[in-house]
């Protein structure tokens, strides 16, 4: 007797398109983001060679023949800004290495990798062919993790073209300066009434920073897009005081704060590429857990939200939504939250989850459109086990730790799955990382 999985599997094997690493793979994608201003392309991990060397591929074709306007990175904004002014030739850089130099924050391989440093060459090489600056893509950032380096660009900026202003800015910032370099100690001290917080100095200067921007916009002035970056960077700040306060309070009210930052600089980064003409369109990098709709997952119902889900509702029709799986493999993360890169070995994905299942139909690796399941192809819609591995891999509390129900067709449009992957490469390659993690059957190889 046939088992409902098994004409699942066949159904799967019927509708998937296979990979095979040609320019072409991605056309079923292309046709789908015709229309739309966002695509937001996922990872299943963040230390995955796959996920980012077919993001980097698909976002190449998405730049050359659907005329989008760049990458924004779950990324810091002001590290992922010194990216841009490379890409762009506007920078001092002389090269994409030196340009990602400023990713030093745990997990720098998230960025600092050989995938990401031939995406940013291949920018900057487009970009240099192209007149028109208003026309060349960019690589911005939408995390909101850099408190004290998005305070310090901000002064710069207001240092080098209003000093009066730096100085008001620099009285309100100083709020921050007897916690330290670490923003944690600042949001414990204020979620406990311990120390007065800084929420009124920082809207005032985003308030400030805000006007500045409507007045040069108005009369003409200052270079546009680092007044955008500066004012995205005093936005960040506030965001961040935000979220540094609300970490005591539960994750899911620090996670909400940290998506919809991520969601709103986004909008303003389509609304400032819209002022400089054209119709903008951006690509979006990051975790599958950010870009999936959270309504369709485990954590959607327990409250989250995330940018996927708010990037469907901010442009309905207009957001395309592609995620990544893999079954086993290698994977680059950390044992510990700023612990040493690792290249770990990824368990084979446990029986009841869409990797194990998507193992079963016997590809190497394919594309899934979930928009046009067949009949059979349906069961995709009922709760599954998804895996998710941040930047942090605990193999032995593997089902609590990484794994997490969701409705597949639901959270994406498409799904690429690669049934082996390998660890992505980083810059600096640790000893362990090059060593790597011994097989299971180790001493004995049986």
């Amino acid at each position: 007797m046939v088992t409902s999985d098994e004409t699942l599997i066949g159904a799967i094997a019927e509708t998937a398109r296979p990979m095979a690493g040609a320019v072409d793979d991605f056309d079923p994608i292309l046709e789908l983001a015709g229309n739309a201003r966002v695509v937001l392309i996922g990872e299943a991990s963040h230390g995955t060679d796959e996920f980012y060397e077919r993001r980097a591929e698909l976002t190449k074709r998405l730049i050359v023949d659907l005329g989008f306007r760049g990458v924004a990175a779950e990324a810091d904004f002001p590290d992922a800004w010194r990216v841009n002014r490379f890409v762009r030739g506007t920078g001092s850089d002389t090269g994409a290495a030196e340009a990602l130099s400023d990713f030093k924050r745990f997990p720098s391989w998230m960025w600092r990798n050989a995938n990401v440093l031939d995406f940013v060459g291949w920018l900057r090489e487009r970009n240099d062919r192209i007149a028109d600056p208003a026309a060349r893509a960019g690589f911005y950032g939408l995390d909101l993790y850099s408190l004290h380096t998005s305070i310090a660009a901000v002064l710069d900026y207001l240092d080098e073209t209003d000093p009066e202003a730096a100085k008001r800015a620099r009285y309100r910032y100083a709020c921050f300066e007897h916690f330290g370099e670490d923003p944690q100690s600042y949001g414990y001290a204020t979620s406990f009434g311990l120390s007065p917080d800084c929420e009124r100095e920082v809207v005032n200067q985003l308030v400030e920073m805000q006007r500045r921007r409507q007045g040069v916009l108005a009369r003409g002035g200052d270079d546009e897009d680092e007044l955008f970056a500066a004012e995205q960077n005093a936005r960040l700040v506030k965001a961040a005081e935000e979220y540094y306060r609300s970490m005591f309070e539960g994750r899911v009210s620090s996670w909400n704060l940290r998506d919809t930052h991520m969601a709103e600089t986004l909008d303003a980064l389509l609304a400032h590429l819209g002022r400089k003409g054209g119709r903008s369109k951006v690509v979006v990098w990051a975790h599958n857990s950010h870009v999936g709709d959270a309504r369709a997952t485990q954590m959607g119902e327990a409250g989250e939200i995330n940018i996927g889900q708010l990037a469907r509702q901010k442009y309905p029709g207009q957001a395309l939504l592609v995620g990544f799986s893999t079954f086993t493999g290698t994977v680059t993360a950390a044992s510990e939250w700023g612990g040493p890169a690792e290249r770990k070995r990824v368990r084979p994905a446990l029986r009841d989850s869409y990797e194990a299942l998507f193992h079963r139909t016997g590809a190497a690796k394919f594309l899934l459109s979930l928009r046009d399941l067949g009949e059979a192809a349906g069961g995709l819609r009922e709760p599954r086990l998804e895996r998710a591995i941040g930047v942090i891999y605990l193999p032995q509390t593997e089902r609590v730790s990484h794994y997490f129900q969701s409705r597949l067709p639901a959270q994406f449009d498409v799904v690429m799955h690669f049934d082996e992957t390998r660890a992505v490469e980083p810059l600096e390659r640790t000893a362990g990382w090059v060593r790597g993690e011994l097989p299971e059957t180790y001493p004995t190889g049986m």
